[in-house]
């Protein structure tokens, strides 16, 4: 019998999110209050003449603020957004606020990144969601996940970093009060001063920052009415800008060290495979070459310059051991989904309706039904800066320098390789280069750590080429849809079947990184996208159909939405033309449920023109979808010549809730859509014999400058809790375009990459 996962969320929904979330750890209690999180003094180093309030700022006798900033800073601009919050509710001079990347403690922990684990869209607000979200944040914060994904920064920080500013406010405004002799409620605060508007005394933040550190933090602080913001939603120069335009910003393949040696690993060229023997004899020979180790499933060339021991690693000689899947190939996995998708009904996670019986019915109510395979490849993450890590171990300390998303876990999985207690382990880490989920994986640091222990005292870089890069990634699933609809006789939607087969990033990412925790169980982030369909539809199932695989994958960003998106919108497209009825319309008509989707929707046809002439050879079409507690929608213009396809403008409307800074919005959904654009026309990895075909950008190429479209982004402002901005702009961009194309030439695409068939 299979599990309902949407029916039956009011009888098993916390063992569910309990189970999804945590992997089997099961917390029944309430998400950590501010006040947990604010923790002491100590938890933020000071340097100078610097004071702590708490574990978050720290102010100088100057007045300069300096804010802990928790979240890997990989171009998304949380080294503004963060602080921002925190400055709002301190009422600090925005010139003199300053940012530092947090140490690894538990009051940095994400708790937000766990609550994309749970089957609960932004307009789900009832008890049950609510509990489930709560103790999906508990559990986050007792795991110490310090970690940047999910989309999940802003909403993180939301509350606690506004809390933390209001509580450093109200201890330096007593401060002020106790100097003064005067009531604190007769006191206010502007611009980093302290204010007694009936004497016209007033202290500067610098100058009180000592007596204020003396008080206790107040239990209750309360927090501004957003009428009165002055830097929340208002756009605000990128701190981390200024050091990356005059070259002094450091990411990890910056990392230069006195005495260090440079490392090239050699990995086995199919998945699984291991060290059987190596001949280093050419290699050793060459000028620079210091060792040639052996690592678990590679041999590393160490040398005194990256490009020699690069040069020296195409002179080992290694032998692999044998593997079941030498000969794998592409086309051995598409039987092996077909053959799934041929014997396996799948979990149901939702299940409204009736639609199998609907089904069964169709022939003989004579009602027509409409069915359709939908596929997107495996997919490589392909950030511009490749996986690197420089450790040292001496005298029993590792020290790792990594362009990390997870540095709890990099710490702990460095201790764990070393064989040290965490204490002995100081992480440092620079900006990210990308990171898109790639960096959420601990290899590059298990393989940095194992060299430099064969190496002691000395610290030592690895940098993997761009081909081991393409070649080892963890890569975005393979997918697969089925679709069938039943249609009444105005071809109108009766009824909705979808399964979709992949592996499960969850658990192939849980293996990995937290072992004991991994759980052959439903995956939400497989089905994301396609389960929560916001269309209203009377008869609606989804299935989810677990694929094995020893291809590894991992998170790609914006996760299962990324294909699901993809499917969905391309088949809700089928179905708008079967009913003879306008994509945007048939889109409108069915959201009624949900006001949201359909206010971003409207915004997004109204601003693109829908329905207005185009230049002869163009098309527009339209997609939506909400990920990551924000909904998006997109309409891309395209025409076609000679064959390739070219996309001229793309229009985006987001609902993101509460808008921190809408210069990193528009900047986040810009950069998302190039992200999808690449890979929709491009992006692709395919095995044969066992092997990753493809090998740097040459065959997994880039979107370039002069393929670039026009975008244009539209934020819809509202009251509601921030939602995530880093990956919602990803995946409405491919079924866009798709739609486009079959508007403009009658071919419907349902393979990705897109490939138009010759005419």
């Amino acid at each position: 019998m299979s599990t309902d996962i949407r029916t039956n969320l009011s009888r098993r929904g916390f063992l569910i999110a309990g189970a999804v979330t945590t992997g089997g750890l099961l917390v029944g209690c309430g998400a950590p209050t501010p006040s947990e999180r604010i923790g002491k003094p100590a938890d933020f180093p000071v340097q100078g003449d610097q004071v702590a309030l708490n574990g978050w700022v720290k102010i100088s006798p100057d007045g300069t603020v300096t804010v802990a900033v928790p979240r890997a800073e990989m171009g998304q601009g949380v080294m503004t957004s963060l602080p921002m919050l925190l400055a709002e509710e301190l009422d600090a001079r925005w010139d003199s606020v300053r940012v530092e990347t947090a140490p690894v403690a538990q009051i940095y922990a994400n708790q937000a990144m766990m609550l994309n684990a749970l089957p609960f869209g932004v307009d789900d607000q009832g008890w049950l969601a609510r509990t489930a979200s709560a103790m999906a944040q508990r559990a986050g914060y007792l795991l110490h996940l310090q970690v940047t994904g999910g989309s999940s920064s802003i909403r993180d920080a939301w509350e606690p970093l506004r809390v933390i500013g209001a509580t450093a406010r109200a201890m330096l405004v007593q401060a002020a009060a106790q100097r003064w002799q005067v009531p604190a409620a007769q006191c206010r605060t502007e611009a980093g001063q302290v204010i007694h508007a009936a004497s016209g005394r007033q202290l500067g933040y610098g100058e009180l920052v000592a007596d204020a550190a003396k008080l206790p933090p107040p239990a209750d602080v309360p927090l501004k009415d957003p009428e009165r913001f002055t830097l929340i939603g208002r756009p605000a120069a990128r701190k981390d800008i200024p050091a990356k335009v005059n070259g002094s910003a450091q990411f990890g393949v910056d990392v230069r060290l006195p005495g260090m040696l440079y490392a090239v690993p050699v990995q086995a060229p199919v998945f699984g495979a291991d060290v059987a023997a190596f001949d280093a004899s050419e290699a050793l020979r060459l000028r620079g070459v210091k060792q040639v180790l052996q690592i678990p499933r590679a041999v590393v060339v160490v040398a005194d310059n990256w490009w020699r021991a690069k040069q020296a690693a195409a002179q080992v000689k290694v032998t692999w051991t044998a593997t079941p899947h030498d000969q794998t190939s592409s086309a051995d996995i598409a039987r092996q989904a077909d053959e799934a998708l041929a014997k396996v009904s799948g979990t149901a996670f939702t299940n409204r309706g009736d639609a199998e019986a609907l089904l069964k019915e169709a022939q003989d109510r004579k009602l027509r039904t409409l069915q359709a395979r939908y596929h997107a490849p495996y997919l490589a993450h392909a950030a511009m800066e490749p996986i690197n890590c420089t450790a040292q171990v001496k005298d029993g300390e590792v020290t790792v320098w990594a362009s990390t998303q997870v540095a709890s876990l990099a710490k702990w999985r460095a201790s764990q390789i070393a064989g040290v207690d965490s204490e002995r382990v100081t992480l440092h880490l620079p900006l990210l280069g990308g990171g898109f989920g790639r960096r959420l994986e601990v290899d590059m640091v298990e393989q940095a750590v194992a060299v430099a222990m064969q190496v002691p005292g000395q610290p030592v870089k690895l940098l993997w080429t761009r081909e081991e890069d393409t070649r080892h990634d963890m890569y975005r699933p393979a997918a697969w849809a089925d679709f069938r609809a039943v249609l009444d006789d105005q071809g109108q939607a009766l009824a909705w079947h979808n399964r979709v087969a992949a592996q499960s990033t969850t658990y192939g990412a849980t293996q990995r990184l937290l072992p004991w925790a991994a759980a052959d169980s439903p995956d939400k982030n497989q089905i994301e996208g396609a389960y929560d369909l916001p269309y209203d539809i009377p008869h609606l199932t989804v299935r989810q159909v677990r694929l094995s695989g020893h291809v590894p994958v991992g998170y790609w960003r914006s996760v299962g939405h990324s294909y699901n998106a993809f499917f969905v919108e391309g088949f809700a497209d089928e179905l708008a033309h079967a009913a003879g009825q306008d994509p945007f319309a048939w889109r409108r008509d069915r959201l009624g449920q949900h006001p949201r989707h359909r206010a971003v929707l409207e915004r997004v046809a109204k601003e693109a023109g829908w329905g207005q002439p185009l230049p002869a050879g163009r098309a527009r079409g339209i997609a939506l979808q909400e990920a990551f507690g924000s909904i998006c929608a997109q309409v891309a213009e395209v025409s076609v010549d000679a064959g390739q396809v070219r996309v001229h403008r793309v229009v985006a409307a987001i609902d993101c809730g509460m808008v921190v800074n809408p210069d990193t919005v528009e900047a986040q959904v810009q950069g998302s859509i190039v992200f999808g654009l690449t890979a929709a026309l491009f992006g692709e990895v395919t095995l044969a014999q066992g092997r990753v075909q493809q090998s740097s950008f040459t065959d997994h190429p880039m979107l370039k400058l002069a393929q670039m479209p026009r975008i244009e982004v539209h934020i819809l402002r509202n009251a509601h809790p921030p939602g995530g901005v880093g990956e919602p702009g990803v995946p409405p961009v491919a079924p866009a375009v798709a739609n486009a194309l079959f508007a403009l030439t009658g071919q419907r695409i349902r393979t990705l990459p897109i490939r138009l068939a010759a005419t």
